[in-house]
């Protein structure tokens, strides 16, 4: 987990570097940190509308491959920023859990995210109420931070 951290602080470090805008790419790939943890992936579909697709590892309870599917709304005009932008985004989605009984629930993210106004980086932190409904109904709450490059 050591590794991971450092390896997403240097890597954060080196794109900071590279010039562009976040909001004006499509396609972003990072990390989430958290509960569960793993790699991410957003793709613009308009404005204010995006997929959000993630494998993740969970180490809470039973350890788990988890993966997500969800789609995004944007509001930009709930908090205001002087230098880049700040949306507060809503979905649904859903979410397999691979583990000893394999489980696949609803998702309804909620979160909020930093887009840089020069840089094609956006970090952020979400929660995602899940409601199993199979093997059994259940419900849990997930959350994480994470960042993502834009390409």
């Amino acid at each position: 987990m050591k590794k991971i951290v450092i390896l997403s602080v240097l890597f954060l470090v080196l794109m900071l570097a590279v010039p562009g805008e976040a909001q004006q790419k499509k396609f972003g790939l990072g990390i989430i940190l958290g509960e569960p943890t793993g790699i991410i992936a957003k793709y613009w579909t308009s404005k204010t509308t995006a997929f959000d697709v993630a494998g993740s590892w969970s180490f809470a309870g039973e350890d788990s491959l988890h993966l997500h599917a969800d789609y995004l709304f944007h509001s930009f005009n709930v908090f205001k920023t002087d230098k880049g932008q700040l949306p507060l985004y809503y979905g649904i989605g859903a979410r397999l859990s691979l583990q000893d009984k394999t489980r696949f629930g609803i998702r309804i993210p909620v979160g909020l995210s930093y887009m840089f106004e020069k840089t094609p980086i956006d970090i952020f932190v979400e929660i995602g109420p899940v409601m199993d409904v199979i093997p059994e109904t259940k419900l849990q709450v997930l959350g994480f931070i994470g960042f993502r490059y834009y390409f």
